[in-house]
């Protein structure tokens, strides 16, 4: 008989009772003027793909190989914008994240690096954390003093008729090395509070833009209420201590929350043409 130990388990028996591990890898360079991508590695359920350029920009989407996370699963994804470059990253799909097969949570680790005078805008489809689900994601987010940063993230708590997951989320971010944003937030079974009036009561989707420009620096923005109607949800801006701001928003469901931040979205579009004012309007103005 051959002794069965880690190294002769069927890969995917290890899979099915440990769960998955894979680490994305994507880093975007400069020549010649326009941004390219000599790392493009994908990994387990991330299969990577080149989108069409945008002037500068380079593109990635990031596919679904198969279904993930799921309890157990160690995931993450890092991203390397170099000097001058200029990159974005979406998705194609929502993500998914359901029950696994162990009681253990899934992990989702995102670690985003932004060089001096580069660029990366980070702009996936929605996060739905399926009933039974238990998901640890975290950002960690390392900008040079001139990078620019666009974050966006959003999570639905279920999916329609079904009872929300549980989901703990971390944003950390560092610019120049010093803390410029950390925050935790958590949601569903288990989290105290998460459904009462004090966060997000009967809404169950919820979102965040974070803008990070050096703009800011001499034409910083004012906190501002974003929605004229409460029943399609709410958004506050909040200007950070640096050159940055923050967008928070919560709705009913997620077709709402899309309604929300593409405000905010244009706003940042706006910080790039030279000599326009970073302000955003109220969405009903």
């Amino acid at each position: 008989m051959i002794p069965t130990t880690e190294a002769t388990v069927p890969t995917t028996l290890r899979a099915v009772t440990t769960g998955v591990r894979a680490t994305a890898r994507i880093t975007a360079a400069t020549r010649g003027g326009t941004t390219t991508l000599p790392v493009l590695d994908g990994d387990g359920p991330f299969e990577l793909r080149r989108l069409r350029s945008r002037g500068t920009e380079a593109r990635v989407c990031v596919v679904g190989a198969m279904s993930a996370p799921l309890g157990g699963d160690r995931l993450r994804i890092e991203a390397i914008a170099q000097q001058g470059a200029v990159l974005h990253i979406t998705s194609a799909a929502a993500t998914l994240a359901l029950r696994g097969p162990t009681p253990e949570p899934a992990t989702y680790d995102v670690h985003l690096t932004v060089e001096e005078h580069a660029e990366l805008h980070w702009s996936p489809k929605p996060l739905i954390c399926a009933a039974g689900s238990n998901l640890r994601q975290t950002w960690t987010i390392d900008l040079a003093p001139t990078a620019r940063l666009v974050l966006r993230e959003e999570q639905i708590l279920g999916r329609t008729g079904e009872a929300s997951g549980r989901v703990t989320t971390r944003l950390t971010v560092r610019r120049g090395g010093s803390t410029l944003l950390d925050q935790q937030a958590a949601y569903g079974p288990g989290a105290p509070g998460w459904d009462g009036p004090a966060v997000l009561a009967d809404y169950r989707a919820t979102g965040q833009l974070l803008i990070v420009d050096p703009a800011f620096e001499d034409k910083p923005l004012e906190v501002q209420l974003l929605g004229d109607a409460p029943e399609d949800g709410r958004a506050v801006l909040t200007p950070l201590a640096g050159p940055a701001a923050l967008v928070t928003a919560i709705a009913p469901d997620g077709n709402r929350l899309r309604h929300l931040l593409p405000t905010a979205q244009g706003a940042t579009r706006r910080l790039a043409s030279p000599g326009s004012a970073p302000k955003l309007r109220r969405s009903g103005g």
